[in-house]
């Protein structure tokens, strides 16, 4: 009796001290009196989420490791939309980073949807987390078509299959992703091989740019913002964030001073914050599933000059750097949340002056109101 005692009185510690914790570790609010604070709050709508698992019958999965491959490509999604809101609305495709999934913007997606937006989401089937034959990252090539594909398939949706009212606005489709999820992002946006013409905005969170040259965006006009943070051990921010606004002309830039990579996930918003700098168990996971070696061009797959490409064989490989400290994960999404909405708001909102004031808020309020923000516009044109 005395041992079931003492081991209850030890749980009940061990939750005392953890809960503890998790307040400290609590990022900061907002300054109330300020814009950002306001825009912080979920919109007006509910969210309802549906799971589901779409089949694209026309394209094959590679064999991978022990994994002999599929002869079609198998997502599981996540669809996100608001409740009781008139359509159509806005369709925003995310897409996950390496050893990641549909969830890992999660964030983001009950955001957007609370005002007004649709957001899909799915598991690539060999970059995502459980992938089978274990997380292939130069399987990234083939999801630009994965992405297509959901907007197909989103695009198709009749009355009685979807949760949201109103259907989709084609007029008003964007992209974006995380990391590997950035990088097939920024294909489907600007390669001439992979491009969608039905994407009209894109944002690169975190996402490769180094190997990207002037010419690479040159295919078409679309608005394209990179969101990086400076403390990132994972993409290097000097090499792969810093020249994207002297290589495009619609778009920009946003840093986020002391932003880690994986603090971007919605994971590292919760206990597991408890652990320190995320890229430090974010390297720990991600650099055994790297295979190509440090004199390799890891992104050669994708093309070369005919298609923009630069040779990224000298760039600096994931984690080669490390950090002692990062921004708390919470307000760093935080801060993503305010730039990803003012973004596409500054794009596919309906009125010009909401366009407009969204477009301000993102290139100047948001900077002046948030010490750690700095915004950088497009500079080429």
């Amino acid at each position: 009796m005395k041992i079931l005692r003492s081991l209850v009185i030890l749980v009940v510690l061990i939750a005392v001290v953890l809960g503890l914790a998790l307040l400290v570790t609590r990022p900061g609010s907002l300054d109330s009196e300020t814009q950002s604070a306001e825009r912080l709050a979920a919109g007006p709508h509910d969210v309802h989420l549906s799971e589901e698992v779409w089949v694209d019958e026309s394209r094959p999965t590679k064999a991978n490791g022990d994994y002999e491959g599929d002869a079609e490509r198998t997502l599981p999604v996540a669809v996100w939309s608001p409740v009781d809101a008139q359509g159509p609305h806005p369709l925003l495709v995310y897409s996950h980073g390496f050893m990641s999934n549909r969830h890992g913007g999660r964030y983001l997606a009950e955001h957007m949807a609370s005002h007004g937006y649709v957001v899909v989401a799915a598991d690539y089937p060999l970059t995502h987390y459980g992938a089978p034959g274990g997380p292939f990252a130069e399987d990234v090539v083939h999801q630009p078509a994965d992405v297509s594909f959901m907007i197909d398939r989103m695009l198709a949706l009749g009355p009685d299959e979807r949760a949201f009212s109103g259907g989709i606005d084609r007029r008003r489709i964007g992209v974006l992703g995380l990391s590997l999820g950035g990088l097939t992002t920024t294909l489907v946006t600007f390669h001439p091989r992979h491009a969608d013409p039905r994407i009209r905005a894109a944002v690169s969170i975190a996402g490769p740019g180094s190997m990207f040259g002037p010419d690479f965006f040159d295919s078409t006009r679309v608005p394209f913002l990179m969101i990086a943070g400076t403390h990132d051990a994972m993409i290097p921010y000097e090499e792969n964030a810093v020249p994207i606004p002297n290589r495009i002309d619609w778009g920009g830039l946003v840093t986020i001073e002391g932003a880690s990579h994986a603090g971007f996930t919605s994971l590292m918003a919760g206990p597991i914050r408890l652990l320190g700098n995320p890229d430090n168990l974010g390297c720990r996971a991600l650099t055994p599933n790297l295979d190509f070696e440090e004199t390799e061009d890891p992104f050669a797959m994708l093309g070369g000059p005919e298609v923009g490409m630069l040779d990224a064989s000298r760039a600096r490989l994931p984690c080669e750097i490390t950090f002692d400290d990062a921004m708390a994960a919470g307000r760093q999404q935080w801060l993503t949340t305010l730039t990803v909405r003012a973004f596409f708001e500054s794009h596919f909102a309906q009125a010009p002056e909401d366009r407009a004031a969204h477009a301000r808020y993102l290139a100047e309020t948001l900077p002046g109101e948030i010490d750690e923000v700095s915004y950088t516009p497009a500079g080429r044109g």
